[in-house]
């Protein structure tokens, strides 16, 4: 009797908890759909059946007539927001209400490698954003190009052999490897030689921190669901210690100094030797109400955090973004030699090699790609959290801190009064002369406002540069097992990821000749 009392306790408890705050949006006369108990309004999330942009995006369709809807992480209240007017003052003009992506709160206990500028909140965030923007200028990426050139290389090599033996190629997997091999290099220093390599552990180590098993999916629900009682579960426990011992070592290679090479240890190791960090605060006020300053030294531990999310976001958002442009030339064929055309023409120019300034030059070519961006950005979504209490204007509602908000980019980008027949590729979208501000807080690939991407440059020439090397050797086609439109892994976590690859045919080339003048 004494165990099903407890039970019984224990159920209701447990049902108390995983409601509690279940009638914030019919307080708030906000639209959204009935929460269930412990889940909320994504059920379909926790039991892997759809991903997070996935969900966003549903809600977005389901409420057209609402410039946002209400919705529920579990018993934590989100907004998911339908208008660009309230996107732009979220991300940009109300900034210091939305500070916080409210991954790793400040009040809550962060992993080690989540100490960086991506998930890092507040002061912590102000303190590596200031620090390390001045390290992705246009001179030190100019410096790292080299670096680029021979892996681009590399990859031609590869889709050359599988080209010569008339075997599909996944492109997910081969422009991942490309990636791989230019974090290895730009970042760590390392030749990882993933691209040649068939069993790389670098490669496997860019793979292992987005595989997400059945331990990773239970813990990321847990902390979601029960944050105090879970805040001391580790959910990158799996990569994190190989990572910090890797990136100690080459500290350590290096005596703690620049070494020369322009990579992003190079970088981190110049930003440490500046000393402390020191900025305003965004989250402690003096009595007379000015900002306290705070400061932090940047430890080993930060810098392998750095490290850790230049991996992690540059493996991840430009293979997949490059990937997916791949799979719509391939289905685009007069795109494409559009495309060719452009970097034939801009190679002959530059002696028939790739550089910096060459790169920059291929402007049709970074068309197709921002239109592959549109129609599946890696970032399915952005994610902010209610720092303090705001009041949405003209609408007298008001959220209070830690309530989420969601702004679903694969719905925004694929929404047809922004972009007419959103299904269509169509790179002269991003034409300079098709281009006005009806589009500005709608397409968000890199984000905007302060917390924008800090390496938007970087990837973007770094996944042109990949690109302008697979077209300018091989016409892509689909190949027997491609699908028309590729199905989302419905286990997708912050970067959106397709599932079973994207195998094209890869076909040699011959460039076309420039045309006379």
């Amino acid at each position: 009797m004494i165990v099903l009392a407890l039970l019984i306790v224990g159920a209701v408890a447990l049902y108390l908890y995983g409601t509690r705050n279940h009638n914030y949006w019919k307080d708030r006369g906000v639209k959204h759909d009935k929460p269930i108990p412990i889940f909320g309004t994504d059920a379909k999330r926790y039991l892997l059946q759809a991903s997070i942009a996935q969900m966003s995006a549903e809600t977005y369709w389901k409420y057209p007539g609402e410039r946002f809807v209400g919705y529920y992480r579990g018993s934590i209240p989100e907004l998911v927001i339908r208008d660009p007017e309230l996107v732009k003052r979220i991300i940009t003009t109300d900034f210091a209400y939305f500070y916080s992506r409210g991954l790793s709160p400040a009040h809550k206990v962060i992993e080690p490698l989540l100490r960086n500028l991506f998930f890092a909140d507040g002061d912590l965030w102000r303190l590596l954003r200031q620090r390390m923007t001045p390290a992705f200028t246009s001179g030190k990426l100019k410096a790292m190009f080299p670096l680029i050139v021979e892996r681009a290389e590399k990859l031609q090599a590869r889709a050359l052999a599988a080209a010569a033996a008339g075997r599909p190629l996944d492109a997910r997997d081969l422009m991942a490897r490309y990636t791989t091999d230019f974090i290895g290099a730009c970042g760590f220093g390392l030749d990882a030689d993933s691209l040649n390599d068939e069993d790389s552990a670098f490669r496997k180590l860019g793979a292992s921190i987005f595989q997400v098993g059945v331990k990773e999916a239970i813990i990321a629900m847990l902390k979601e669901m029960f944050p105090e009682w879970c805040k001391h579960l580790k959910y990158m426990g799996r990569v994190e210690q190989p990572l910090i011992d890797l990136v100690s070592a080459i500290l350590k290679q290096r005596n703690y100094e620049p070494s020369g090479r322009n990579d992003f240890i190079d970088l981190l190791l110049e930003c440490k030797k500046k000393g402390k960090m020191m900025v305003e605060s965004v989250e402690r006020v003096k009595a007379d109400g000015t900002p306290e300053i705070t400061t932090m030294e940047l430890t080993d531990e930060l810098i392998a955090a750095q490290v850790f999310v230049f991996f992690a976001a540059g493996f991840e958002t430009s293979s997949s973004a490059t990937s997916f442009t791949l799979h719509q030339l391939a289905f685009h064929p007069e795109e494409q030699r559009k495309v060719q055309r452009e970097i034939d023409a801009v190679l002959a120019r530059h002696g028939g090699r790739l550089s910096y300034d060459a790169v920059q030059e291929m402007t049709y070519l970074e068309c197709a790609f921002k239109e592959g961006m549109r129609m599946f950005p890696s970032l399915g979504f952005l994610i902010r959290t209610c720092a303090r209490t705001y009041t949405i204007p003209e609408l007298g509602v008001t959220i209070d801190p830690d309530v989420g908000v969601t702004i679903p980019l694969q719905a925004l980008h694929n929404d047809p009064q922004y972009f007419p027949e959103p299904h269509e590729f169509r790179p002269e979208r991003f034409l300079p002369h098709q281009q006005d501000d009806s589009t500005k807080f709608v397409y968000l690939p890199f984000g905007d406002g302060p917390r924008a991407c800090i390496g938007l440059r970087m990837g973007l020439m770094q996944s042109l540069a990949g690109l302008a090397a697979v077209l300018s050797r091989f016409e892509v086609a689909p190949a027997p097992r491609t699908l028309r439109h590729p199905r989302v892994d419905p286990r997708s976590g912050i970067v959106q990821s397709i599932q079973d690859g994207l195998p094209l045919a890869f076909t040699e080339r011959t460039p076309s000749a420039p045309a006379a003048h």
